[in-house]
């Protein structure tokens, strides 16, 4: 005699059994989130970085550091080049690199 369960998953098909497993197993929707908040964590605020922190940025040196902290605070990133701030092409080296964080 077959166990209650092998008989219930030929009844059902064995592919609705994994869709109703589905919800059990979120390991991998955790790693991803775990990912993602690593790499938001590693985002630079422009609001608040030092001139030393942007210079690191590509593209970014003395004079566009200076440029972005002296037009502080920004609501969102790309008013960096809505403010002709940085050029587009520099804003494209930069964008997944920062964020504009609020108080």
């Amino acid at each position: 005699m077959l166990p209650m369960i092998v008989r219930w998953m030929l009844r059902v098909g064995v592919g609705s059994v994994l869709l109703l497993a589905l919800p059990l197993f979120p390991a991998t929707v955790t790693v991803s989130s775990a990912s993602q908040m690593a790499e938001k964590s590693d985002l630079l605020d422009i609001n608040t970085a030092t001139a030393e922190q942007l210079k690191a940025l590509p593209g970014i040196g003395d004079a566009y550091s200076e440029k972005i902290i002296k037009g502080r605070p920004y609501q969102r990133k790309d008013e960096l080049v809505q403010k002709k701030i940085l050029p587009r092409a520099t804003y494209e080296q930069i964008k997944y690199k920062i964020v504009a964080k609020q108080k």
